[in-house]
């Protein structure tokens, strides 16, 4: 039988992906979303073991250092800067011993700020009423197939906004956070609204970067995707994240465009 998650446990610290965490780019390499929420499931862990501080995930950052093969990967966790309203947590992937995930995620006191809370705050098509996008007819990978996709308009090259969910658990039989959840979806932003066919460009991110004003809550991670690429090897994806409720944040992710060798 297939593993009903994108992780297997293995230890508190170490992980197995399942063929569902499958790449886009190369078969035998593991799409950076799950892993993504994987790291926050791995940092919650962490500050869980201490008191509860009342703090919030306010800004997460990834540098993706190398390839993700698709194999058992560790995960170290250290708080780098304590603090009663600030914190700052660091978290180190492995695969084979070797780095391959760097990410930095800023916690911030959670207050009650409502009276001045603003901003935009346009909502977006609830998923339900959307028709499906099969997104396995322009990418490949276990990843992709497992998505349910639900796209506001027709994808359009550079600019797409979409609904994204998935029936399959992040850590099978294993309970995480809707942040961790929600988070494992967002790496999916530089999928859904490519400029150019797969087959002939590639275009990967080497970083993601995810602010949050409000923490998400609900099944559905809402991609509101531009994409813009420029004259000299590099790209931009940039996405206004959403739940059901409405914007919670932004996301950020450099890529390397560079055309298919032999193309």
């Amino acid at each position: 039988m297939t593993p009903a998650g994108y992780f297997e446990a293995i230890d508190v610290n170490r992980y197995k992906p399942t063929p569902h965490a499958g790449g886009a780019w190369h078969r035998d390499e593991q799409h950076f979303s799950p892993l993504g929420g994987l790291v926050v499931h791995a940092i919650d862990r962490h500050r869980a073991a201490g008191p509860d501080d009342g703090l919030v995930l306010s800004r997460i950052s990834y540098d993706i250092l190398g390839r993700l093969a698709l194999d058992e990967c560790e995960i170290e966790v250290a708080t780098v800067r304590p603090g009663r309203t600030i914190e700052l947590v660091e978290a180190v992937v492995r695969i084979a011993g070797r780095p391959v995930v760097r990410a930095r995620a800023w916690f911030l006191a959670r207050l009650d700020t409502a009276e001045v809370a603003g901003g935009a705050d346009e909502r977006l098509p609830r998923p339900e009423s959307l028709a499906p996008w099969p997104m396995s007819e322009v990418w490949p990978g276990g990843y992709i197939a497992s998505l349910d996709v639900r796209p506001v308009a027709p994808p359009e090259p550079g600019r797409t906004t979409a609904w994204v969910a998935t029936p399959l658990a992040l850590v099978a039989g294993v309970m995480v956070t809707p942040l961790a959840s929600y988070l494992a979806l967002v790496d999916t932003a530089n999928g859904i609204a490519v400029r150019q066919p797969p087959t002939a460009w590639m275009f990967p991110n080497v970083d993601l970067t995810v602010h949050l004003h409000r923490q998400p809550h609900g099944a559905w991670t809402g991609l509101d995707t531009t994409v813009a690429f420029g004259p000299s090897g590099q790209g931009l994806t940039s996405t206004v994240l959403h739940d059901v409720d409405g914007p919670v944040g932004q996301a950020q992710q450099i890529l390397t465009v560079r055309p298919v060798p032999g193309m």
